[in-house]
């Protein structure tokens, strides 16, 4: 590892020395183990602890095999999939491996006792497998998480549609938690050359997902003038969501849960910011009873802020607590977009708000290859901003995502995977001071 960590550092380095380093038999990567998956049977969600799940092992090098890559990791980041991964919720992902290794021999290789996670990375390509032509060792690149077989015509116009999609590091195996990851070639992209390593990690899941879900034809379609109601606005998603919106010409009506969410969104630039906490909203009177009264008095507050006007688009990833509410407070020909279900599976709403004002329902995962692209290309461009509030080492990743869990973060969290400090892999200094305060943005409120 050494090795390749001095190559990576060096600026003298050329394709040629990175492909003829010797690839180490073994990398060190967060794992959760298959005879845990029951750990946790019979506790709440909340107390589920990804800190007794997660561990730090010494894993073997896998198999290269034809349209792969191999790519030393400098920096990931946490993602809620992790935080689903180390509960074993909803089900168990070795579940998913299982099921991927009766695909084909090579798919063989993820079926193992452990499961590497991680759905992020920024790092440099080491060695690339048969049929690559697009990347060599030495590129410095991000990876995003679509992992699709495209056997099938069904994938054809959106990838997203193909019968074999996964999500890497969640639904395979060899993820970005690590030294090293495993990768199709066609999931990388061009690091952004004005960012670090933990910034450039930190936008992959959640900037590709929030592009396809708000912006992208296959999701809201978003356009300027709209009124779009986020959730979790100074969150993972809710932050890049946020900015879309504000890049975007429309108008973001911000959701958050505490003074200092809020003022991350004005810090973004938005203006309509609600914290549901301060102002005391409870949609479900119990456990099976929601409130209309408060659905009521939630778009009161919502045309007060648009001036009288009602919501176009709903980013929603609540899921349970929040989606009756979400479908009353759009308005008549609106959409409601969802791509989780953070509080809750069993989504329930009065379905009259729904057919008789003709609102749309919407499910939106992660991104097609295309989009997945153009999202990066905003973050290349310095239209859109990292949301890394905090990053730490991967020996603390269980931490990470324990704070991921009880949402006691900003944005997204970032971790050290081979960069040995914060700061490195800026190749374009000028650029990057042209949007400092944005880039240190989550990191200074």
């Amino acid at each position: 590892m050494k090795d390749i960590l001095d190559a990576i550092q060096s600026p003298d380095s050329t394709s040629a020395d990175f492909a003829n380093i010797p690839l180490p038999e073994s990398y060190r990567g967060v794992t959760v183990h298959k005879d845990e998956a029951e750990m946790f049977a019979g506790l709440a969600s909340r107390d589920k602890d990804p800190r007794k799940s997660l561990h730090l092992d010494d894993v073997p090098l896998p198999e290269l095999g034809p349209g792969e890559a191999l790519v030393a990791v400098m920096a990931s980041s946490v993602n809620y999939n992790s935080v689903w991964t180390s509960i074993f919720e909803p089900v168990s992902t070795f579940g998913f491996l299982e099921r991927y290794g009766r695909l084909s021999d090579l798919s063989k290789r993820h079926d193992l006792p452990y499961h590497v996670i991680g759905s992020d990375l920024a790092g440099v390509v080491l060695r690339t497998g048969p049929g690559v032509n697009s990347w060599k060792p030495g590129d410095e690149v991000v990876a995003h998480c679509l992992s699709v077989e495209l056997e099938s015509s069904d994938g054809h116009n959106d990838t997203m549609l193909d019968p074999e999609q996964r999500i890497w590091g969640f639904e395979t195996n060899f993820g970005g938690l690590a030294e090293i990851a495993l990768v199709k070639s066609n999931q990388l992209m061009p690091k952004p050359g004005h960012l670090s390593w933990e910034e450039a990690a930190s936008p992959g899941l959640v900037n590709s997902t929030a592009y396809r879900q708000l912006v992208s034809r296959n999701g809201a379609g978003m356009k300027q003038g709209d009124n779009v109601l986020i959730w979790g606005a100074s969150g993972g998603l809710g932050s890049y969501a946020t900015q879309f919106a504000l890049a975007g010409g429309a108008n973001p009506i911000c959701v958050v849960s505490s003074p200092e969410k809020a003022d991350i969104c004005r810090a973004m630039g938005a203006d309509a910011v609600i914290d549901r906490n301060a102002e005391g909203y409870k949609f479900w009177k119990d456990e099976h009873t929601q409130d209309p009264k408060e659905w009521k008095r939630f778009g009161k507050r919502i045309r007060e802020l648009t001036g009288g006007e009602d919501i176009d688009i709903v980013f929603e990833h609540p899921g349970r607590e929040t989606f009756g509410a979400s479908v009353y407070v759009t308005r008549k020909g609106g959409t409601i977009t969802t791509c989780a279900s953070t509080s809750g599976y069993m989504h329930e709403y009065d379905n009259r708000y729904l057919w008789m004002s003709l609102k749309r329902i919407i499910g939106s995962h992660f991104a097609n290859y295309r989009e997945a692209w153009e999202a990066n290309r905003l973050i290349a461009k310095g239209k859109i901003h990292p949301t890394l509030s905090k990053v730490y080492s991967l020996e603390e990743t269980g931490q990470a995502a324990y704070d991921v869990h009880r949402n006691l973060h900003q944005g997204k969290v970032g971790v050290l995977a081979l960069a040995p400090r914060e700061g490195l892999g800026v190749r374009d200094p000028e650029m990057r001071e042209k949007h400092i305060d944005a880039i240190n943005r989550f990191r200074n409120i």
